[in-house]
This record gives C-alpha cells, structure tokens and sequence, in this order.
C-alpha cells in the first residue's frame, strides 16, 4: 500500500470538494493502492478560540462583501459540479479548526477518522453547525462511534494542543501554503481540488510500478 496523506481544514471548501473528487475516483477502480491519513492545516491559524462573525470575517478576508460573494460563487459552482450540496445560507460562524484537528487525530487513533471528517465536513457545510464548539464536536465523535464524555473531557483539557500546532507548523516549513494538499508516498505533491481523471491515472500509474 501507499502513503496518501492529506492536508485539510474542516472549514475549508475546496477541501471538500477535493475529497468528493478523490471519492469519485476511488470509487471507479476495482482497488485503489492508498492508506490515507488526514493532517492539520489550519487556513486561520489566528482565529480567536471562540471563532468570529462570518460575514465580518469574509469581508476582512475578500476585501468586501462583492469580492466575497463573487469568490463564493465560483466555490458553490465548484462544490454543486463536484455533486455536492453546500448551504452557505446556514454558516452564521467561522470556527477556530483546532479543537476538529484534535477531533480528527483522536479518530485516527481509533481508526475513525474518514467518518470523522465526513461528520465535519457535513456538520459545517450542509447543516451550518459550529465545529469549534466542543458540545457540537463531542456529538460528531458520538455519531462516528467515539465515546463523547471521552472526547468532550479530552476537549476540555490542552491534550495534543501542542502537537497539532507543531505538526501545522510543520506542514508550514515545508512549503505548504494552502489546502487541500496531497502528499503520495511522502514524496509526490498533488495540489489543490483535481478532477477524477487525474487520480484514476495516478492509480493506474502507480499499480503498475507496484
């Protein structure tokens, strides 16, 4: 098997998009030669822990509510493209992703992280749920099979705080700037949201070195 790691943020949407496409494509081969792991990168890593205003935020970040909305009307062609329903409408918060990183690499301990972040990504995408609010992750973990009073505890204490900095941190050094970001093998980077069609011929390529 090979290593794919994947950078992401739970709030990032062309992390989703990109994830549906890879789905897509993994979905096409009878088997695909990838073991997958999920890594932080948060898209704001100076988020107030309590998150911000999402209207203020995009406008701060795009430079005004116009330049905002036309950014956020090529992400929803993308997502509905993908096949994939986004209610932007619902998002009334942008999050602090660190306490979802933490969720994420506790679902990795437990072999529950691809439920995990598809809880994410459809909990902030689709259902407009705040994903840095610890209640709200406590009963993510629940429904992917996680013990809630566990991770709501874990949630509460500064377990793996440090690590999920440094392990972004990390990412940072190395050249990363954006997500997602696919690393295969720890050596060939795949950048960005790509169509199935690049990824079935990666696998194709890779099979045969195999």
């Amino acid at each position: 098997m090979i290593k794919l790691d994947i950078l992401s943020d739970p709030i990032c949407p062309w992390c989703y998009i990109g994830k549906s496409l890879l789905d897509q494509a993994l979905s096409q081969v009878e088997q695909h030669p990838f073991t997958i792991e999920w890594h932080p990168f948060q898209l704001n890593p100076d988020m107030p822990r309590t998150g911000m205003d999402r209207a203020s935020y995009l406008e701060n970040k795009f430079g005004g509510k116009d330049a905002a909305a036309e950014v956020y009307g090529r992400i929803a062609d993308a997502a509905q493209a993908a096949g994939l329903t986004i209610d932007f409408s619902t998002i009334a918060r942008t999050p602090n992703t660190l306490d979802a990183h933490r969720l994420i690499h506790w679902a990795g301990i437990e072999r529950r992280q691809l439920d995990v972040v598809d809880a994410l990504f459809a909990a902030y995408f689709e259902q407009g749920r705040d994903i840095g609010d610890r209640d709200t992750l406590a009963d993510i973990a629940d429904s992917a099979g996680m013990d809630a009073a566990t991770v709501h505890r874990l949630l509460e204490s500064d377990a793996d705080l440090e690590d999920i900095q440094a392990r972004d941190a990390h990412a940072r050094a190395r050249g990363v700037t954006g997500v997602p970001t696919f690393i295969i093998a720890d050596q060939h980077v795949v950048p960005g949201a790509q169509q199935p069609e690049l990824w079935t011929r990666l696998i194709e390529e890779i099979s045969e070195q195999l």
